[in-house]
């Protein structure tokens, strides 16, 4: 299980755009990597309309904001579109960097069980380390609690 303070997990994959990302690219810049679900359903929605409406004071911190989930590349553009997401989403279809991140793991709901995302974001400084590690988040007022401690991390190395 990753811990604050480890490498975060290196990866490639494609985005909304179809355009491929390797996280090694945006060395120089934190990344606020948050892990989600599933497109268009209540939680996730708030979660990335929170992270939409935080976005400039996220780039006033240097940091970029990717949300990751197993939808595909289309599913991420309509999503994007319909709610005017201006950050990347990574699509994740075959959980391998959820894998990675220690996020793919079993849920319940209606009394079932089954596999899926856990909800949680890594924050990540401009070195690729983790700084801070959010597990079971609760969507609203989660990207606050991410811009404090992107904040703090800043000034922490002035």
């Amino acid at each position: 299980m990753l811990k604050e303070g480890n490498r975060a997990p290196a990866f490639t994959a494609a985005t909304d755009t179809g355009d491929t990302l390797s996280l090694s690219s945006l060395r120089g810049r934190s990344v606020v990597l948050y892990f989600y679900p599933k497109d268009d359903t209540p939680g996730c929605t708030v979660e990335a309309c929170e992270f939409r409406d935080a976005l400039p004071k996220f780039d006033g911190l240097d940091a970029t904001v990717l949300g990751v989930s197993p939808d595909s590349v289309t599913k991420h553009q309509r999503f994007k579109t319909k709610y005017k997401l201006p950050f990347t989403l990574v699509a994740d279809p075959d959980h391998s960097i959820a894998e990675k991140y220690g996020v793919w793991g079993e849920k319940m709901m209606f009394g079932r069980k089954y596999l899926g995302v856990l909800r949680t974001t890594f924050v990540i400084d401009s070195e690729g380390r983790i700084v801070k590690i959010f597990r079971g988040v609760k969507p609203e007022g989660h990207a606050g609690e991410v811009e404090r401690v992107l904040a703090q991390s800043a000034r922490a190395t002035r």
